[in-house]
């Protein structure tokens, strides 16, 4: 079976397993933004302390992230883990989009997709992941995002070798499934639920709904 055809079973197998995953959850273009910087290499419970912290100080604002010192932004995202980079990284994207759009998340946003992700990229502390979430769940722009859960999934069933790049994994599904940003989104949610329930580093496999078939492969 070819490889789009397989992504497509794997979408399909997954929504009528789990459904919708309502997908970035945020009050906020801007609140979304820094969960998207806020939620690596940690859990989303711990995200959601340090948003809590910045909503209660009135920080999920640019003005105000602008002005604050980066060690005030550190001491409130603690729980998120590896707080001071962190807060350097959303001090280096404010600073971005203060600077280069004068605060406006909508002037930003309405840039080219793929010229926008160059800046992104630019931005010291923003990799491709964090730089496609924003850009999926805070633009709504067709980008899929590409992270451990899917690279291990794909990997494990023999859709990839083990060594791949992010953006040929990126590559695969954009060409695969080319139908924007809604199916991007559920698509990598629902990479990421099946990943936390069954793909992880020891596989459960009885039970996950890509349960493997070494007949399609």
């Amino acid at each position: 079976m070819a490889k789009s055809e397989r992504l497509k079973e794997f979408y399909n197998s997954l929504y009528s397993r789990y459904g919708p995953q309502h997908w970035w959850p945020a009050e906020s273009i801007l609140e979304c933004i820094l969960g998207a910087i806020l939620t690596q290499n940690t859990s989303w419970k711990n995200v959601e302390k340090a948003l809590n912290l910045l909503k209660s100080n009135k920080l999920i604002s640019i003005d105000e992230l602008y002005t604050i010192p980066t060690h005030s932004i550190a001491k409130l995202i603690r729980s998120s883990g590896y707080f001071n980079q962190k807060a350097n990284k959303i001090k280096n994207f404010i600073n971005f989009a203060k600077l280069k759009y004068n605060g406006s998340l909508e002037e930003m946003f309405a840039e080219d997709t793929m010229r926008l992700r160059g800046k992104l990229l630019e931005i010291k502390g923003i990799g491709p992941e964090t730089a496609d979430s924003i850009l999926l769940y805070a633009g709504r722009k067709p980008i899929f995002v590409v992270d451990a859960y899917t690279h291990r999934i794909l990997s494990r069933h023999g859709l990839i070798p083990e060594v791949t790049s992010y953006d040929e994994i990126q590559e695969l599904f954009m060409e695969s499934i080319p139908q924007g940003y809604q199916v991007y989104n559920e698509f990598h949610a629902l990479m990421v639920r099946v990943g936390k329930e069954h793909c992880k580093r020891k596989p459960i496999c009885k039970g996950c709904p890509l349960e493997y078939d070494p007949h399609t492969v």
